[in-house]
């Protein structure tokens, strides 16, 4: 079994930081890979990042390039994603994920955390 707790969510103001964490519990944790969705409210849950077993692939939404990192360190079973230049269409639920590729959907993923919640401000 693979668990998921995300943390870092967050008030800031818009043009802040952030960084969201995930810790991964289970022994098969470097063989996933790992994303980032993010849910709004009324809104169905988007991707945003996924980064490979390796760190070797990365995928990012057109809305997050270039503003949003994703990074991984195995050692510690942790994901991360570093937001920079937030903006209030950035408020959501952010929720990390384990699957077996950096793809988009939702289904390719098998495991998911709780979300953190990161609230930006005009």
């Amino acid at each position: 079994q693979v668990q998921l707790v995300e943390s870092g969510g967050e008030s800031v103001q818009a043009g802040g930081s952030l960084s969201l964490s995930c810790v991964v519990s289970g022994r098969t944790y470097r063989s996933y890979a790992m994303g980032w969705f993010r849910q709004a409210p009324g809104k169905e849950r988007e991707f945003v990042a996924a980064i490979s077993w390796n760190s070797g692939s990365k995928n990012y939404a057109d809305s997050v390039k270039g503003r949003f990192t994703i990074s991984r360190d195995n050692a510690k079973n942790t994901v991360y994603l570093q937001m920079n230049s937030l903006k209030p269409e950035d408020t959501a639920v952010y929720y990390c994920a384990a699957g077996t590729g950096t793809s988009v959907l939702r289904r390719a993923y098998d495991y998911w955390g709780q979300g953190t919640q990161v609230t930006v401000s005009s």
